[in-house]
């Protein structure tokens, strides 16, 4: 039979998968990046609703915690979110009493993004809870394998 033929030939009826064989696709980096993160995602959303966080949220209010004062192009950057989108995310993130706004010391055009009290409180108790999360889903690696795949992970997403 030739190569076109049988590409479109039809399966024959009645056949069965036993056992699936994902070979192929456990190959493939982008693959695993993604199962990964389905696994850490399911094991996220679930802990964050508690504090009403999805994983765009704890990122952003995350990166303000430790960088007051970061600016929304700052974490657009750092974030790979787009401008139009982080907007609307912030102004939620402010009338929830998380985030205020403030005028930036040195560029009037930019604003300069602080937590409040509540924001700080909030971030302190769901960073612990999400630090207990990735360490229960991430409980079959050791310490030196949890830091070498981070490391593996950020070579392939970072221009460095």
């Amino acid at each position: 039979m030739n190569a076109a033929r049988e590409r479109t030939a039809e399966p024959p009826a009645g056949v069965t998968v036993g056992e699936v064989d994902a070979t192929y696709l456990e190959s493939l980096i982008g693959y695993n990046a993604r199962r990964a993160a389905l696994a850490m995602i399911g094991a996220f959303l679930p802990g964050m609703a508690a504090f009403d966080l999805r994983p765009v949220d704890f990122s952003v209010l995350s990166l303000v915690l430790h960088n007051p004062g970061i600016t929304s192009r700052q974490l657009c950057a750092t974030l790979g979110i787009l401008p139009p989108n982080l907007v609307g995310l912030v102004g939620t993130l402010e009338r929830r009493g998380l985030v205020l706004r403030q005028p930036h010391p040195t560029d009037r055009r930019a604003v300069a993004l602080h937590l409040t009290a509540h924001g700080r409180a909030l971030m302190r108790k769901a960073e612990r809870t999400a630090a207990g999360i990735e360490a229960a889903v991430a409980s079959r690696l050791s310490p030196a394998e949890a830091r070498t795949l981070i490391r593996l992970l950020r070579k392939v997403y970072l221009d460095r």
